[in-house]
């Protein structure tokens, strides 16, 4: 039958015979990378399944409220890095330019036409009612 190449860890492996569309060696990372691509395929495509998946969390969450308090009280240094990488979160926030209703006086008014809106990218920070845009002139009327 011959050698397949693993999708998942890309080494050489021998299929079994008896699994004709088998793309995964047996390592158990491979394994496990096949099942979640599996698992994310079918969240994405299937609602009764994604509906189960979250009626099923749900469930947990209710019979375990305090897992997250216990886990925290437990394991200090867990917490201790959500708050070093919370502090890097705000200082990156900080650092990026924030969009104000009046930073920018109105130095005219644009002319009809055509034009571009594109967003200027993830490292600027923005109220949720405004857009950061790069205006690009296509057409002049």
């Amino acid at each position: 039958m011959g050698f397949k190449r693993c999708l998942a860890c890309a080494d050489d492996f021998e299929p079994c015979p008896r699994v004709a569309a088998q793309n995964y060696c047996s390592r158990s990372e491979c394994q496990r990378e096949r099942r979640r691509l599996w698992q994310t395929d079918k969240r994405a495509n299937d609602p009764d399944y994604r509906a189960n998946q979250l009626a099923c969390q749900r469930r947990w969450r209710e019979a375990h409220g305090d897992y997250w308090k216990r886990y925290r009280e437990q394991h200090p240094d867990y917490e201790q890095r959500n708050r070093e990488q919370q502090r890097e979160r705000n200082e990156a926030i900080k650092a990026a330019p924030v969009a104000k209703m009046d930073a920018i006086a109105p130095v005219g008014s644009l002319r009809s036409g055509r034009y571009r809106l594109r967003a200027c990218g993830p490292n600027g920070a923005a109220k949720m009612d405004e857009w950061i845009v790069q205006i690009v002139v296509l057409t002049r009327a």
